[in-house]
């Protein structure tokens, strides 16, 4: 059975970014074959990968509802939609889940989506699931049965705050979720106590941080994707050391 990790956090933590870094980490220490999730409406994990994606399971949905060609089952339709949206890379390949349902019922379209997932899944070692900000995806329990939970949260007291209210809500909703972490991104010198002061009032506790860092910021200004920066660069080995803990542990 694969080893699934989710992530979650309020915008503008720099999620999707790590989200990248532990990909690239997952490939090159061999824990492989990965299946990359982009569960976020607003889709951009295959930027920070550097791939072109030509799919998205949230067409197969519409187009199911609207009904498939003569001829074809609904079943065989959904399964060769999933493998059309399917993006293979070195070491791992990407699904994105698209845009949010429209109007009227996706029961059957979600249904067999479902199902077929779970059958890729199982080709699978390790499933990193990128889901959209804040807790809505939580709420409507679609971050379950996982391994590993991240909450990402930049340096600031309504970022842990915020990160500290998701765990409650999933022992409030009693999600399956085996192991949650704390990585607060993004943070400069000088921050440590009081970091440590907010994590000690909202009682969550802390993995690592990761710096911030102008490589990471570049990279993303000049369109370039993360996941390509080297193991020298600070955010990167912060990560790193990070995952060797949570893999360790």
């Amino acid at each position: 059975m694969a080893y699934s990790i989710a992530l979650a956090g309020k915008g503008g933590t720099g999620k999707t970014t790590i989200g990248g870094f532990l990909i690239k980490y997952l490939v090159e220490k061999g824990k492989t074959p990965v299946l990359a999730v982009d569960a976020d409406a607003n889709a951009n994990l295959n930027e920070v990968l550097g791939l072109q994606v030509q799919a998205v399971l949230g067409d197969a949905r519409e187009d199911m509802k609207k009904g498939v060609s003569s001829g074809m089952t609904k079943d065989v339709f959904m399964e060769m939609k999933l493998q059309e949206a399917v993006v293979e890379a070195h070491g791992f390949d990407l699904v994105v889940m698209g845009r949010p349902e429209g109007p009227g019922c996706y029961c059957a379209a979600n249904s067999l989506l479902t199902l077929y997932l779970e059958k890729l899944i199982d080709n699978y070692k390790y499933i990193v699931i990128d889901n959209e900000a804040g807790m809505e995806h939580i709420s409507r329990l679609t971050t379950n049965n996982v391994d590993a939970l991240l909450v990402i949260s930049d340096p600031t007291r309504r970022g842990i705050q915020a990160a500290s209210r998701i765990v409650e809500l999933t022992d409030k909703l009693g999600l399956t979720i085996f192991r949650k972490f704390l990585v607060i991104n993004q943070a400069k010198e000088g921050q440590k106590t009081a970091i440590g002061d907010a994590l000690v009032d909202f009682k969550i506790d802390l993995a690592g941080m990761i710096p911030e860092d102008p490589d990471v910021q570049k990279y993303d200004l000049d369109g370039r994707p993360t996941a390509e920066l080297g193991n020298e660069c600070g955010a990167v080995d912060a990560a790193y050391k990070i995952f060797d803990k949570i893999f360790k542990d």
